[in-house]
C-alpha cells in the first residue's frame, strides 16, 4: 500500500506542460471558423492531466453550442491562479466563491453559472489510523493546505480554527488539494483541509487512508465568471450553453466531473455571505 501511495506523490509532480498541450488539443476541428476565441482560467484545484481530463470536453461542447472557441490558459499553482485574474486575464473562468469577490473588485468579473445542487464546505481529514478525534487534538500539530487562500479548505477552515477553536498549529501549504490529502496518508502531516469535492474525487487508495473530523461554514460553491470586457450577448450564450448542456444525459455527466450537481444561473449577490464572514482577515497578498 506505502508503496502505491508513493508512485502517487510522484506522479502529481509531472511537468505543467502535459496540462498546456492537453488543453490546447481543445476543439481542434478541421477547417472550422469560429466567430471569436475567448481564453479560460481554471482554478487549480486537482492535477494539471485531471483539470484537462474534466474540461476539455466541456470547452468542447461549449464550442458546438456556440460557435465560438474556448482555450484553457493553464496556471500551475492556486497564487498564479490568483495573479492572472487579477491582472484579467481570463476572459471566462471557474473559481472559488472568495476568488470571485476578489477578481469582481479587481477586474469586473461577475458569475455565469454555478452549481445548484450543493453547497461548498471545508473538511479537516486525518489520517483513520490516527488518535486524532477533535479539532482541538491538533494543537500544535502540522496542517496541510492546498494554498492560502483555496476557500474552504483554506480560508474558512483556517477562519473557523482560529474564531471558533482558537488552536496553535503549523500550516504547511502544498499546492493542490490532492497533495495536501496525500500528505496525511503518507503520514508527513498531522491533517489536511479539502472540500468534500476534492476528497470525493481523489484515489479511493488514498481517501480510505483518512476520516474527517470537522466540516466548515457553508457557502454557495465555485462559479463560472466572466470578464466585463466580454459582449453581454455572448456571455448569455454561454449561460445559455451551460444550461442546455444541464438538460441532457451526456451534459450532466460532463458537468458533474467538475463537479457540477445542477447547474443553475448565477448572481453576485448570492455570494454576499462571503463579506460577512470577513475573510479577508484570512486572505494572503501574492
Amino acid at each position: 500500500m506505502m508503496t502505491l501511495l508513493h508512485d502517487l506523490w510522484c506522479q502529481r509532480r509531472g511537468e505543467f506542460k502535459v496540462f498546456c498541450s492537453a488543453t490546447l488539443a481543445s476543439a481542434v476541428v478541421c477547417g472550422a471558423a469560429w466567430a471569436e476565441t475567448f481564453s479560460v482560467g481554471i482554478v487549480p484545484q486537482f492535477e494539471p492531466r485531471q483539470l484537462a481530463e474534466i474540461w476539455t470536453p466541456i470547452l468542447v461542447e461549449l464550442e458546438n453550442r456556440t460557435g465560438h472557441q474556448f482555450v484553457m490558459r493553464g496556471s500551475p499553482e492556486i497564487p498564479e491562479f490568483e495573479q492572472d485574474f487579477i491582472e484579467g486575464a481570463f476572459d471566462f473562468a471557474y473559481m472559488n466563491p472568495y476568488h470571485f469577490l476578489v477578481a469582481a473588485e479587481a477586474q469586473g468579473y461577475f458569475p455565469v453559472v454555478r452549481d445548484g445542487g450543493r453547497e461548498l464546505f471545508g473538511v479537516l481529514v486525518v489520517a483513520k489510523d490516527s488518535d486524532f478525534q477533535t479539532v482541538a487534538d491538533l494543537e500544535g500539530r502540522t496542517i496541510a493546505f492546498p494554498a492560502p487562500n483555496a476557500l474552504g479548505a483554506a480560508l474558512l477552515m483556517r477562519a473557523d480554527l482560529d474564531r471558533i477553536f482558537g488552536i496553535s498549529y503549523d500550516a504547511n501549504y502544498v499546492t493542490t488539494h490532492s497533495s495536501a490529502y496525500l500528505n496525511v496518508a503518507l503520514g508527513e502531516m498531522d491533517a489536511a483541509g479539502g472540500v468534500m469535492a476534492t476528497f470525493n474525487s481523489i484515489d479511493p487508495n488514498v481517501r480510505d487512508r483518512l476520516r474527517i473530523i470537522y466540516e466548515t461554514t457553508r457557502v454557495p460553491p465555485h462559479p463560472v465568471v466572466a470578464h466585463k470586457r466580454v459582449d453581454p450577448s455572448i456571455v448569455e450564450n454561454v449561460r445559455a450553453a451551460f444550461l442546455a448542456m444541464g438538460e441532457t444525459e451526456d451534459g450532466k455527466a460532463l458537468l458533474a466531473k467538475i463537479p457540477i450537481r445542477k447547474v443553475v444561473p448565477a448572481s453576485a449577490e448570492e455570494y454576499e455571505i462571503l463579506n460577512e464572514l470577513q475573510l479577508r482577515n484570512y486572505w494572503v497578498d501574492n
